[in-house]
């Protein structure tokens, strides 16, 4: 059957647990790993992280990280509608999610820890969601919410878009959680169903917000004022292939998937998605992606979860990048199980590592990438 990003998630997270007991995060070195010759430095940037997930440089040149937090133990069963078990029903709090900002010197400060987070079934590993992402519009920073909604124990506040006050303090400006429940989309898994959805990734482009949504496969644009509208229903022509990340790229917009479980290398694809919503596929054979990040040299840089295992397992997550000319670098491979990817104003790669599994409260990391040109090529299609 196939499975959301929420649904894997939680439903891999015991596996994850045995995996972690017996195999250590591999330490920063200077290899580069996968390629003919020059180091690719690799560095543990901060650490201190609960659960994180998107990642985003502010306009005051610090680096701010959303957290899915640590969950709760609200529950709504009987108020409104469930996640179906053994997914479900989720338990969550109005507090727990958290935004923190990361100085040059790796220094963490918490820039709020009042946003929802949310807890699944225990039976199932107890996946949490919470702050997904984070993008900045005239100066002020944004949040992405995924662990709101009553579904998810926090009827108090919706999965949503909300502006950060400076205080701690939020406004909610788009509730996405109505707009999931009031436009549904034609294709999704009934066995793990999320009627408020899970939103994953947010950027802002041409001063409006883009959001990706997994669960129900939907690419939406928010303006500024908290209209809602759908750019494309994915699932309608894809199928459930569960999209989970966007970037900007040349006037259009790239997405990528994660697809369903077990995991099969080369599975996943990269779709070009048009402003008016027209989709085909851009690249062909990566695998469990939860990043996509574009440098200033349209080079599109790809996080995988996890490679060669059919579940995600610490230890086996990379980036590579599909280079202007088609070709495949392998940029750096090893990673435990990362979540979110961006390009510093240094030009350098932040990647979110352990950014879920039962050392993420607490033990999230982010670990800065100083690209070189010294990535081994491979034989790939070209694009």
């Amino acid at each position: 059957m196939k499975k959301t990003i929420s649904t894997q998630i939680s439903f891999i997270i015991l596996i994850v647990l045995a995996f972690t007991a017996c195999k250590k995060e591999k330490p920063a070195d200077c290899n580069c790993h996968g390629s003919d010759s020059t180091a690719v430095k690799v560095t543990v940037f901060a650490t201190g992280f609960n659960n994180p997930r998107g990642l985003k440089f502010g306009p005051d040149g610090m680096l701010y990280v959303a957290e899915a937090g640590i969950g709760g133990k609200d529950s709504t069963v009987g108020k409104c509608l469930q996640v179906a078990f053994p997914i479900g029903p989720f338990v969550g709090s109005p507090i727990g999610g958290r935004i923190s900002k990361v100085s040059a010197s790796g220094l963490r400060t918490t820039v709020s820890d009042r946003l929802p987070s949310s807890k699944g079934n225990d039976i199932t590993g107890g996946d949490i969601e919470g702050v997904a992402d984070i993008a900045f519009l005239n100066g002020i920073g944004y949040a992405l919410i995924a662990g709101g909604g009553c579904t998810h124990g926090v009827p108090s506040v919706p999965n949503s878009i909300v502006r950060m006050n400076g205080n701690g303090g939020f406004t909610v400006i788009a509730n996405l959680s109505e707009w999931l429940l009031t436009h549904p989309a034609k294709n999704t898994a009934p066995g793990d169903f999320d009627p408020e959805g899970t939103p994953y990734s947010m950027i802002v482009y041409n001063n409006n917000f883009y959001v990706i949504e997994p669960n129900h496969g939907e690419f939406l644009k928010v303006t500024p004022a908290g209209v809602i509208t759908r750019i494309a229903d994915i699932s309608a022509t894809q199928g459930h292939i569960v999209p989970t990340v966007v970037a900007a790229y040349n006037g259009n917009f790239l997405v990528s998937n994660l697809a369903p479980f077990p995991i099969v290398e080369g599975s996943s694809n990269v779709y070009k998605i048009t402003p008016a919503g027209q989709i085909s596929i851009w690249a062909t054979g990566v695998t469990s992606v939860l990043g996509i990040a574009v440098d200033d040299k349209y080079r599109v840089y790809i996080l995988e979860n996890t490679v060669g295992a059919p579940f995600p397992t610490p230890g086996m997550g990379r980036i590579i990048r599909i280079n202007e000319n088609g070709s495949r670098s392998i940029i750096y491979s090893g990673l435990t199980l990362p979540t979110g990817l961006t390009i510093g104003p240094d030009k350098n790669l932040y990647v979110s590592n352990v950014g879920l599994g039962p050392t993420a409260i607490g033990g999230g990391q982010v670990l800065k990438i100083e690209v070189k040109d010294c990535a081994k090529k491979e034989v790939g299609i070209k694009y």
